[in-house]
């Protein structure tokens, strides 16, 4: 055995969540170990709806190309009638982009192909993930942790500072802790593969029999490729055969015999439908991201994207504090990601009912841009009046342009694990400090025309956090309550 390996974090579950915070500690030099019990990368296309807000996210990490060349968007619905008959509908609303909303509408991307763009990315920082490698023991000892990590090369001792649990619904990091993880089953177990067919048609979102749980199924065809995603709710009592001829009888049962014929199964699971919350999200020197933390139905594509932030939250406040910061940032990674899991899982709760009843429309409520940190402990807003973008909201984007007519997108000025801060016309200096950079928006500025640059004021500023969210907003009278917040997150003087 391995008497040790120091690292900075180790990140136990290499999905969505656990890609995601390697690729942002990457980014920031942080030192890390990202590992996985599975052999392999997933191959599935389970959560495969990405959200305008996490493609916001995936912009800043710089993949969000990758993952629109690998997606697309999603296709009309289908539903067909018992007498044969269909109507054909957008049963995903769609917008278009506007200036401050650059992404208006879910992009449908297979859960492989997101996870397989994030490797790409971190691999281009110089690392990958450890698979068939499994945590199996761990303890905090106050000044780190002490992992026991079991792979090919036999059992090894892990010192580090911070552990991760991105591992999933059944993880073994929250179930160590004896962390609680109070919830529902929600009486409802479902299957979904991808398969290839034949008989149905690559341009739309087959749905057949909607609303009657006993019949109901749906293929929607994936981009790019020959195979459908069948999804459709199953028995609870008996083990579903997920072979080719299994699923083929089981399309039979439900539709007109051999009107579909399975060529092949790629991929297929089937599972019961909880709502679970963890009871906390950190316990010491060890942190829940992702499912590890949150359980829920898949309707309306809330899962992977809530795992995503979760992940891109956590990540510039380990950064900071491993360059200085106050542990007790760490504990607003808590304050700020559980109140938002328990909203989604409540709203995956309500659409699930409604897709019960026949109604698989899905609008704004889905695409997470109107969620954010208002209540949050990092939240400073002395701006004067109330506005229509305050402390905690996300901050929108914008067009701004400088002194020789240029457009700059204020997205660009903030991608990067720094700190954006925006000052208003008239703004008092503030000294560089490193992480943080700064603009002068607005007359006699490096960028005269602000255009619609929300919530800033003439002789006051706008501190952008590193995950997009505002952090303070200060009108000119209240300058000096710039400093003291920096000193509370550590920015470094």
């Amino acid at each position: 055995m391995d008497v040790s390996r120091e690292t900075d974090i180790l990140i136990c579950g290499a999905g969505a969540a656990g890609l995601t915070l390697a690729v942002d500690l990457a980014r920031r030099g942080v030192s890390f170990r990202l590992i996985d019990r599975l052999d392999g990368p997933f191959a599935g296309s389970r959560g495969k709806g990405i959200q305008p807000r996490t493609q916001e996210i995936f912009e800043d990490l710089g993949v969000i190309d990758r993952l629109a060349a690998e997606g697309g968007p999603y296709p009309p619905q289908r539903a067909y009638r018992d007498d044969g008959a269909h109507d054909d509908t957008q049963g995903i609303a769609t917008s278009p982009p506007t200036v401050d909303e650059p992404y208006r509408a879910p992009l449908l991307v297979p859960q492989s192909r997101t996870e397989a763009v994030l490797r790409d990315r971190l691999a281009e920082w110089g690392h990958r993930p450890d698979y068939a490698c499994r945590l199996t023991a761990f303890v905090d000892d106050g000044e780190g942790v002490r992992a026991h990590v079991t792979g090919a090369g036999g059992e090894q001792v892990v010192r580090c500072r911070y552990l991760i649990g991105a591992d999933g619904g059944r993880s073994f990091v929250r179930h160590a802790l004896e962390v609680g993880f109070p919830g529902k089953t929600l009486g409802m177990r479902a299957m979904v593969a991808d398969i290839v067919l034949d008989g149905l048609e690559p341009t739309v979102w087959h749905r057949f029999h909607e609303g009657d749980m006993q019949r109901q199924i749906s293929f929607c065809p994936l981009p790019h490729c020959d195979l459908f995603q069948l999804q459709a709710p199953i028995p609870f009592d008996g083990a579903a055969d997920l072979s080719v001829d299994g699923i083929q009888a089981f399309i039979d049962a439900r539709l007109p015999p051999g009107a579909i014929r399975v060529r092949a199964v790629r991929w297929a699971s089937d599972y019961a439908m909880n709502a679970r919350l963890a009871d906390h999200y950190r316990v010491g020197r060890v942190f829940l991201v992702g499912d590890a933390a949150h359980i829920h139905p898949p309707t309306g594509g809330q899962g992977l994207n809530t795992s995503v932030q979760d992940a891109y939250n956590l990540g510039w406040k380990l950064g900071a504090v491993l360059a200085g910061a106050p542990a007790a940032l760490l504990d607003t990674y808590e304050e700020e990601r559980r109140p938002i899991a328990a909203g989604m899982l409540g709203l995956s709760t309500h659409l699930l009912e409604r897709a019960r009843q026949g109604e698989m429309r899905r609008g704004r409520e889905v695409h997470q841009l109107d969620l954010g940190y208002r209540g949050s402990s990092l939240s400073l807003d002395r701006g004067g009046d109330p506005h229509r973008l305050m402390a905690g909201d996300r901050m929108p984007d914008a067009v701004l342009r400088g002194a020789g007519g240029q457009a700059r997108r204020l997205f660009d000025l903030m991608a990067g694990p720094h700190w954006t801060l925006l000052l208003g016309a008239g703004a008092a200096p503030v000294a560089p400090r490193d992480g943080v950079r700064a603009w002068r928006v607005g007359l006699g500025g490096a960028l005269p025309d602000g255009g619609d640059l929300s919530g800033l004021e003439a002789g006051g500023c706008v501190l952008v956090r590193p995950d997009g969210y505002v952090g303070a907003r200060l009108a000119a009278g209240e300058m000096g309550g710039l400093a003291a917040y920096l000193a509370a997150v550590s920015v470094p003087f």
